[in-house]
């Protein structure tokens, strides 16, 4: 059953999903999938490549050429993308229900602090607990894993 982790009251996601990003792939060389809408997949990808020279976390978008996607440790999906590689690791920065995340050893759901998001955030943690997943909670502040 997929593990879920849910991180919330996020004043500012992008930072925080790319801090997140770097720590998993450079300590941990883990391998993910990122979902969110364009813009804040856009606003990922900038931040990414303005990180130092060498914090720098491969990455590309689904769409790229197979080769391409294969060996990125880092992918890029639109929230409701159906076609998404073998990952062990799923990052929700989207307001939807991520498409298909029963598939992946471990959800990490982020959640901002805007009450939209929270809204968001809450019917999909409802969506989770009512299928049996328990949600391991990781507030602003404070250290995961």
């Amino acid at each position: 059953m997929t593990e879920i982790d849910g991180h919330y009251n996020m004043p500012d996601k992008v930072s925080y999903a790319c801090r997140l990003l770097r720590k998993a792939v450079g300590a941990h060389g883990a391998r993910l999938v990122v979902m969110a809408d364009p813009a804040t997949l856009d606003a990922i990808d900038q931040s990414l490549w303005t990180l130092q020279p060498t914090e720098f976390i491969a990455h590309c978008r689904s769409g790229d050429e197979d080769h391409i996607v294969e060996r990125s440790p880092v992918v890029l999906a639109e929230s409701g993308t159906t076609s998404l590689p073998d990952r062990p690791i799923l990052v929700n920065l989207g307001a939807e229900l991520p498409t298909r995340f029963e598939r992946f050893e471990r959800l990490i759901d982020i959640v901002g602090s805007d009450d939209a998001d929270k809204q968001a955030g809450r019917a999909r943690w409802r969506h989770y607990k009512d299928r049996g997943y328990a949600i391991r909670t990781y507030p602003y502040g404070a250290s995961a894993n």
